[in-house]
């Protein structure tokens, strides 16, 4: 993921800030904790798009 790229995206839900998560190929938004998934190397942000994260999920440690 491109740094240039990922620090003009936003959640499209909170507007806050987006993590890489390579483990994932997601784009994680720790406010709502949601994972947007990353597909062909283009972020699909859209809601009913994201994966719901629990609370101990490795992809909001960073």
């Amino acid at each position: 993921m491109d740094s240039k790229l990922l620090d003009i995206l936003a959640c499209p839900v909170c507007k806050g800030p987006l993590t890489h998560c390579r483990s994932t190929a997601e784009l994680v938004c720790r406010f709502n904790r949601l994972g947007y998934p990353i597909r062909d190397d283009i972020p699909v942000l859209l809601e009913e798009e994201a994966r719901r994260l629990a609370a101990d999920d490795p992809a909001l440690a960073g």
